[in-house]
């Protein structure tokens, strides 16, 4: 089966970092082309990617017969319109998160990818981390008994103005940037949907979301969550049944933040303990694109579950007195 031909829109920081290198790693998935004006930015990918192509605008890129899907690092206002040129060029496409910035939003990338028919996804690297499969198993699998509460936390440091995390009109702040994950996983693993977001307390810097705290109420459980980008790194989730408490020490950056350990306790006094080490789940995601394009099997992250996350985003902001 031939690979799947990679570009990239922009040469993104993290692009160059972890997902490039995940494409070019990744069984199934041939990085060949990059869009950017800036030679010094092209440098980077050139480095592990000698042979890939520069093009100098996005629309060139898209253009480009010999790419068969593309990757979008672009800051999240630009999300939706180049994902729909993208898909509009034929390419399929895997967009960093949050794909938009409003649930409404997902109405027409749906629209859209099943008019060109292509996989469209966000880039929502943790359901295919086997920490978080396991995770999803043994609780949905009663192992912890009937779930009672979740709580997640998720924090980091960075008050740059220049940076677009704290740029409002670049769709910057925490729950955008990091509250897909404390709410996304929570989702992924119980398999349910939030029915209220009775509280949430927002603190705002330069018009963009630095700091929440979040309760809401899923059909069989309590949620908690604490998310921010004007704190110390910080994060977990934490499962609790009647039965037993799992816990993911390093849910979210895998392997980079800490390693990837899973702990489970079902008697007050046993505790089983799992680990992943090395797993990369930057490629895993690139792997399953790849697997689902060229197989027609079901990819993990489709569009309508990151309309989920997004919905509970848009949720918070309206308990916490700001719509999205």
């Amino acid at each position: 089966m031939k690979p799947l031909r990679w570009g990239i829109l922009g040469a993104a920081n993290f692009a160059e970092k972890h997902m490039g290198p995940a494409i070019h790693a990744a069984r199934g998935a041939e990085l060949v082309a990059l869009a950017t004006s800036s030679p010094e930015k092209a440098a980077g990918f050139q480095a592990f990617a000698p042979g890939i192509r520069i093009h100098d605008s996005y629309d060139a890129l898209l253009a480009d017969p010999a790419i068969d899907a593309v990757y979008i690092p672009l800051p999240n206002h630009m999300h939706v319109e180049w994902s729909l040129k993208a898909m509009a060029a034929g390419k399929h496409v895997l967009c960093e998160k949050p794909m938009t910035l409003a649930e409404g939003e997902f109405d027409q990338l749906v629209a859209a990818r099943d008019a060109a028919g292509v996989l469209a996804a966000e880039a929502y690297m943790i359901v295919h981390h086997p920490q978080f499969i396991r995770a999803r198993e043994l609780v949905q699998g009663g192992a912890i008994g009937n779930l009672v509460h979740v709580d997640a936390a998720f924090s980091f440091f960075n008050d740059d103005a220049g940076n677009i995390r704290n740029q409002p009109a670049a769709g910057g702040g925490g729950l955008r940037d990091i509250g897909v994950y404390t709410f996304g996983s929570a989702r992924f693993v119980s398999g349910e949907e939030p029915l209220a977001v009775p509280y949430a307390k927002l603190r705002f810097d330069n018009d963009v979301d630095i700091f929440a705290q979040v309760a809401a109420d899923f059909p069989s459980f309590s949620y908690a969550a604490m998310v921010s980008i004007r704190m110390f790194p910080r994060q977990e989730i934490t499962f609790h049944g009647d039965k037993g408490v799992l816990k993911l020490s390093c849910p979210y950056n895998a392997n980079v933040f800490d390693a990837a350990v899973l702990t489970m306790t079902t008697d007050g006094q046993t505790a089983t303990t799992e680990r992943w080490p090395g797993v990369n789940q930057y490629v895993l995601q690139v792997e399953n694109f790849c697997q689902s394009v060229q197989t027609g099997a079901a990819y993990p992250c489709p569009l309508e579950f990151s309309r989920g996350t997004q919905k509970m985003i848009d949720m918070v902001f309206a308990a916490g007195g700001r719509p999205a």
